[in-house]
């Protein structure tokens, strides 16, 4: 399978993929915070994304990891 240029400089860089959650209302929110009040790891922050509702009445939301400045 051939690898695109993006997927290759993620791999180099060593970041991470984004994580996608669907979860109910409630579980949605404690998740964010939880992530949120996490301390960066190694050189990388938390980012809550793309928070939205589904029809069905789920929330999905996307973290990604940011690199932070030093």
């Amino acid at each position: 399978m051939p690898v695109s240029p993006h997927d290759l400089a993620a791999r180099m860089s060593g970041a991470r993929r984004p994580q996608t959650f669907n979860l109910p209302v409630d579980a949605a929110r404690r998740k964010a915070r939880e992530i949120l009040k996490q301390r960066p790891q190694g050189r990388y922050t938390p980012i809550v994304e793309n928070w939205r509702q589904l029809p069905n009445g789920q929330i999905e939301f996307t973290v990604r990891h940011l690199p932070t400045m030093d």
